[in-house]
């Protein structure tokens, strides 16, 4: 499994070829959605056997471990970010109502300034990896590893509880000796901690499944409620995008909506898109491309997520410098969750990269510090992390 983690396409083809397995499994597919299933599968094929030939690869485990970024420049300007998200984290909580304990419906209303506020609030999946890779103090690190997991818990949003999971866990798995084993039993446990609680927070956000009707399978029908949301929210993504292929649909106002800032809604839900229940509205990252521009505009879609997969790879070529690895675990994640709805071609997710890029800006101009590389040989302004004096 060592290798597979280093490569760049392992992130998106595994993914996808898992969710149209779940989705054979979960439905009696109607034969003209089969189309789109293939189309996905055949994708994902594809850009694993050019990423062979490709060669690009993220670093061995052990330049993952021999970076210390704690009392860096880098380090402090990282911490500096988390304060402010964790600051933006509590206004969130303060100024509206929290939806764990009041209603679940009200995670979805954004009103009175609320949607501004959650731009920054909802980049709390940074903390726990910022706290494991930058606080040298063990209380400070506690706080944002649990702040990073309890926010999204208190306003149910399981996306971000999944990203703070994934990148955790992946830390865990990249910054290890070569020598040991993986560490299989702690990730395994964020497994089953992450569809626990996503499991959970979707029965009190959406209720009782019974309502769904879609052409389930026995095998669904047969299974637990749990384990049921999983099935769902794993399938339910290339269940829309084929069912849309099918009925051949256009519109490109939700795809200009998630480029473009401020152009307007990004919400399937109660739309005059065709789904075949209206209340299961996701349908991967390229159903907005496949709206807006056919087949080949969802293939398009396919092969630049994973050119910007092997640019974030090269970010941390070849010393892994600390903001470098923030792009890689957010844009490595948005691959992963490819299958279930769009988060890498948006605005936000754009937003989040250049903000990194000018925070490792920021960090190297930085006065009264010296450059310092952990690698020998290796110059200073390439993958450096400076530290303060």
């Amino acid at each position: 499994m060592s290798p597979l983690l280093r490569l760049p396409s392992f992130y998106l083809s595994l993914p996808l070829l898992v969710a149209c397995g779940l989705t054979l499994l979960t439905y009696d597919l109607p034969p003209d959605y089969m189309e789109g299933l293939l189309l996905l599968a055949a994708a994902a094929v594809a850009i694993l056997a050019v990423d062979v030939f490709v060669g690009i690869r993220l670093p061995r485990p052990a330049a993952f471990l021999a970076r210390d970024y704690t009392g860096t420049r880098d380090a402090f300007v990282a911490l500096v970010f988390a304060a402010l998200i964790v600051v933006f984290c509590l206004l969130d909580l303060a100024l509206f109502p929290v939806p764990l304990f009041t209603t679940p419906n009200a995670y979805a209303n954004m009103e009175g300034g609320r949607d501004h506020i959650r731009h920054v609030s909802d980049m709390c999946w940074v903390l726990p990896p910022i706290g494991l890779l930058c606080a040298r103090q063990r209380w400070l690190r506690a706080a944002l590893v649990v702040a990073g997991f309890v926010f999204p818990v208190l306003v149910i949003d399981r996306n971000r509880i999944f990203a703070a999971l994934f990148s955790v866990a992946l830390i865990m798995l990249l910054r290890r000796s070569e020598t040991k084993a993986l560490p299989w039993k702690r990730v395994l446990l964020l497994i089953v901690a992450g569809t626990t609680v996503f499991s959970v927070l979707g029965i009190l956000r959406s209720g009782t499944l019974d309502y769904v009707t879609l052409p389930f399978s026995d095998l669904y029908r047969a299974a637990p409620q749990g384990v049921k949301w999983l099935l769902l929210y794993a399938s339910a993504g290339p269940y829309n995008f084929s069912s849309i292929l099918a009925k051949h649909y256009a519109d490109a106002h939700f795809l200009i909506n998630q480029l473009v800032p401020m152009a307007g809604s990004i919400a399937t839900a109660d739309t005059g898109i065709p789904l075949d229940a209206s209340n299961i509205n996701v349908g991967t990252e390229f159903f907005p491309f496949l709206m807006a521009l056919g087949p080949v505009g969802a293939i398009g879609s396919m092969a630049a997520l994973y050119l910007m997969l092997l640019w974030s790879v090269r970010r941390v070529q070849p010393t892994v410098p600390l903001f470098g690895l923030l792009i890689f675990l957010r844009v490595s994640y948005t691959a992963v969750m490819a299958p279930f709805a769009p988060q890498a071609f948006t605005w936000t997710s754009f937003g989040f990269i250049a903000l990194c890029l000018l925070l490792q800006l920021v960090a190297a101009l930085l006065p009264d510090g010296r450059a310092r590389d952990q690698t020998p040989g290796v110059a200073a302004g390439h993958g450096a992390t400076s530290s303060i004096h």
